[in-house]
């Protein structure tokens, strides 16, 4: 076996050490899926990002966590395929396209459709690679030869597969219905496109003259300017009020239509007047109460959000501009006689952020109950996705019983056109994966399909389907596991679920893990309005990849948010800083140990027992919290073990040997040491590649790569709790000691007496036995051990489990000038003490001052009084 290179920077130096790693993991296809059939699969398709953008915290966080699954997986032997991939996302990609193209003072429709397309694809390839810079720098072990794109060839003809089967299934349909329009981009939304936000608005009162009649009718609205869409008023049939105007008239204000009074049974009659303007081309419950009773639908906006022909003079005014003078008109003509201030919630587009506006149009639809019902019920069996935590598999099915269609047609150029052909003449539908035969008389569709349409088939598209005997489909899919936040389980999760089972008869994945938000350092979220957003390439720059991965992997539990602060991330490259140095300290001290030359089979200390014990013992916890998905778990064991145990105890109490004479010992020593760090860094590198990777080369090692390299596994014949009980009596007795010198101000340079009286002669031997880590690690004048001990009067001491120990005074301190000190310290906090009363017994200012300043005074009366008081027990135990 070569041997490494074993000299390693003195520095840690996150961003040399990441540098050039990447690229030796890619070149050596350490990430591509082998389809070794002696290996059981695991994937994972990467939830793909928008080409709209750069990556933020959030992506970072979320694909952390599949990297840590994936290199976990390969070093247990798994064949595993990490897909990368990424989406079109047709709204936002086209809105900053068309953004860009009026900067250069052009548009999409000076350009056309083909020449624009043109332009959406060279945005989609500048920001792919800004993507895949962004994988790199995260370290992410992705099978690029496998990368995909919502718009790629055969993710479209997934795409027309899907829409043509639900198609012939009466599954997808074409029909006028109230759908969410966003006016700016003039396009249909779904209804999990509608952020809702409290505004202040108004209700509207109105009387509506009765036809024939003197006198009127009471309705309100919160939106004045679709009252000249208005076909009808409705009202309770068993409304005594109204019963008598049922099959009457009522005159529509300014227009001057008659509309007829309807009886409904939607109408309720505790609210406002208990009668109701109805607007079925405007609002989606009035559509409703139209259909069950016949009502004209008139439509009075443009998809841009002006005012139509039907409004009358309003015609060309913006919808807010035409409900200014619209109210104002109504108040001269005395129709509109009050205005009610109203906070209500009112729905705005997520992508563009303007109010939307309920709109009759003709859309493609998905009929959803029959897809919900079938995944409603994946749920009640064994084969059913399993929520991480478990608490948002009631948030999925309850939007899944809920479920309204989808409607999936959207008013955009970038995005799959919809498979479907009107002929010219007679206006035959054709829907077909492949346009008609005779084409120059027909004209396809303009819209294209919403995104996540083609997303929800993600899982099984990306793996070659619609072709049933791919092979990566066949070995690959189902997935196994799909890591998002739980902001999109309605957007993505669900609809992923409900076309696996339609097309696939099985469920996309086994687990969902689901992760929350990055918020910043007060809990916020992170927005360009507040401006506390944080690039993660802005802090690999300065912090490296390993400590962002290693904070956002274990910095919370499944299903909780993130709170993002730059003193975690700095505590974590301090964590990184101190394997480097624990790693340089056992390396230099290792001599040429080949990997062929470690041997563990020696005799070996306390120390050596117990370091190869918890080492077990954290190999064990590590698995079995990543198997339950509890990174935060696995990163604590990891972190203590490695800092408190590792560093802090095991490299200082292996020096006692190392630097002693016995060649057998100091093998030994080399050989855990190596083996030790070793298996660290396995168990670490899925958090921290690249400083693992580094490490490890320089390590006696088997193997081209720490990617490829083994997962530790529990080695029982290292397993031994009696020297974890003796280790933890040293560490006791020695931190005791390390307490009682800082207690009495006593460097650890200083010689002291120290006293140890075991519980029994077993204990004592143990003790003997070790003795030299005691010399050691106390610097003791004179050590004693025995069951038995004469102990001074005046003595400082410590209970240990088995053990007491005493450390004489007179060895410690000088009795007298302690004495003296301690005077002066009284002194010092009776002055606190009677300032802080003197204020506190201020009537002025106990009653003026903030709370909290009153609260932080009283807190420093607590905290002096304590002071004082420890103080003067100190010197009476002392003057006893």
């Amino acid at each position: 076996m070569e041997q490494k290179d074993v000299s390693m920077p003195t520095k840690y130096d996150p961003l040399a050490i990441e540098k050039d790693r990447y690229k030796y993991w890619v070149d050596g296809k350490f990430f591509e899926a082998t389809g070794d059939k002696n290996k059981e699969p695991y994937t994972i398709v990467i939830p793909p990002p928008n080409v709209t953008g750069k990556l933020h915290l959030g992506h970072a966080w979320d694909t952390t966590l599949q990297d840590i699954l994936t290199r976990v997986k390969r070093m247990q032997g798994y064949d595993v395929l990490w897909l990368p991939g990424m989406d079109h996302a047709g709204i936002a990609t086209q809105a900053k396209v068309e953004a860009k193209l009026k900067e250069q003072g052009t548009s999409r429709y000076d350009l056309g459709r083909e020449a624009f397309l043109e332009k959406s694809w060279d945005w989609k390839e500048e920001y792919a690679q800004f993507i895949r810079t962004q994988w790199e720098k995260l370290g992410l072990g992705l099978d690029y030869s496998r990368e995909r794109f919502t718009l790629d060839s055969g993710l479209s003809e997934a795409v027309k597969e899907v829409f043509v089967k639900l198609y012939e299934k009466n599954l997808v349909y074409r029909g006028e219905y109230i759908i969410n329009w966003d006016p700016s981009t003039k396009t249909a939304l779904s209804d999990i496109e509608v952020e809702y936000k409290d505004v202040q608005g108004a209700f509207y009162h109105m009387r509506y003259p009765l036809k024939g009649d003197e006198g009127s009718i009471e309705i309100a609205t919160t939106r004045p300017e679709t009252m000249l869409g208005d076909t009808a008023i409705a009202v309770h049939p068993e409304d005594d009020r109204y019963k008598h105007l049922i099959g009457k008239k009522a005159i529509l204000p300014i227009i001057g239509r008659e509309i007829e009074i309807v009886a409904d049974d939607y109408v309720d009659m505790e609210f406002g007047s208990g009668a109701v303007k109805i607007t079925p081309a405007h609002d989606p419950n009035d559509f409703e109460i139209g259909n069950r009773h016949n009502l004209e639908r008139v439509l009075v906006m443009n998809e841009d959000g002006s005012m139509n022909e039907n409004a009358g003079t309003y015609q060309n005014m913006d919808r807010f501009e035409c409900r200014k003078q619209l109210v104002k008109d109504l108040q001269e003509i005395e129709v509109l006689f009050d205005i009610e201030e109203h906070m209500h919630s009112v729905g705005h587009s997520e992508r563009s952020g303007k109010i939307v506006e309920p709109y009759l149009s003709t859309q493609w639809f998905v009929n959803m109950e029959p897809l919900a019902q079938e995944a409603i019920k994946l749920q009640a069996g064994n084969d059913k996705v399993s929520f991480v935590p478990d608490r948002f598999e009631k948030t999925y099915l309850n939007w899944m019983e809920n479920i309204r269609d989808w409607c999936i047609s959207r008013q955009l150029w970038w995005g799959h056109r919809i498979p479907a052909w009107y002929h010219k003449e007679t206006g035959d539908i054709h829907v077909g994966k492949e346009a008609p035969t005779d084409i120059e008389n027909w004209e396809q569709d303009e819209d294209v399909l919403d995104t996540w349409f083609s997303s929800a088939l993600w899982p099984f598209s990306t793996m070659g389907w619609p072709d049933k005997n791919n092979e990566d489909f066949n070995r690959y899919f189902p997935t196994n596991v799909l890591v998002t936040g739980y902001d999109i389980i309605f957007f993505w999760v669900s609809r992923m679920i409900f076309q696996s089972i339609e097309f696939t008869d099985r469920r996309p994945f086994e687990d969902v893990l689901i992760h929350g938000l990055v918020r910043d350092a007060e809990g916020r979220k992170m927005s360009k309005s507040l401006g506390n957003g944080v690039d993660p390439m802005d802090v690999i720059e300065k912090y490296g990849a390993d400590s962002l991965r290693y904070f956002l992997s274990t910095g919370s539990a499944p299903g909780q948010d993130l709170r993002f602060q730059w003193e975690k991330v700095e505590s974590t490259w301090n964590f990184a800083n101190k394997i480097w140095n624990a790693s340089r300290f056992a390396l230099m001290n290792m001599g040429d140990l080949k990997y062929e030359e470690i041997d563990l089979t020696g005799e070996k200390s306390v120390a050596d027992d117990w370091i190869l014990t918890r080492l077990n013992q954290t190999v064990e916890q590590v698995t079995k919290n990543i198997d339950r998905y509890e990174f935060g778990e696995a990163g604590r064991h990891l972190y203590n073990f490695i800092w408190d145990e590792f560093c802090d105890w095991y490299i200082e109490m292996a020096k006692l040997p190392l630097y002693g004479e016995d060649e057998q010992r100091i093998h030994t020593t080399r050989s855990i040491l190596a083996y030790t760090l070793d298996q660290i860094m396995r168990m670490l590198h899925p958090f921290m590649p690249f400083i693992t990777e580094e490490i490890w080369q320089h390590l006696p090692h088997e193997g081209e790569s720490i990617t490829q390299a083994s997962w530790p596994e529990v080695r029982k014949e290292f397993h031994n709790e009696q020297a974890v009980a003796e280790m933890e009596r040293l560490v006791s007795i020695i931190r005791s000691v390390r307490n009682i010198r800082a207690e009495v101000d006593t460097p650890m340079s200083k010689e002291i007496q120290l006293m140890v009286q075991g519980k029994d002669d077993q204990v004592v031997a143990e003790l003997e036995k070790n003795r030299s880590y005691l010399e050691r690690f106390c610097n003791p004048s004179e050590l004693s051990i025995a069951t038995e001990l004469q102990v001074p009067e005046k003595a400082m001491s410590a209970v240990v489990t088995g053990a007491e120990l005493y450390l004489p005074l007179s060895g410690l301190i000088n009795i007298d000038d302690e004495i003296k000190r301690l005077e002066k310290e009284r002194e010092k906090w009776d002055n606190e003490v009677n300032r802080v009363q003197k204020k506190l017994s201020n009537e002025g200012f106990v009653s003026k001052a903030p709370e909290h300043v009153v609260e932080e005074e009283r807190k420093k009366e607590n905290d002096y009084l304590d002071k004082r008081a420890k103080v003067e027990a100190r010197m009476k135990e002392l003057k006893a």
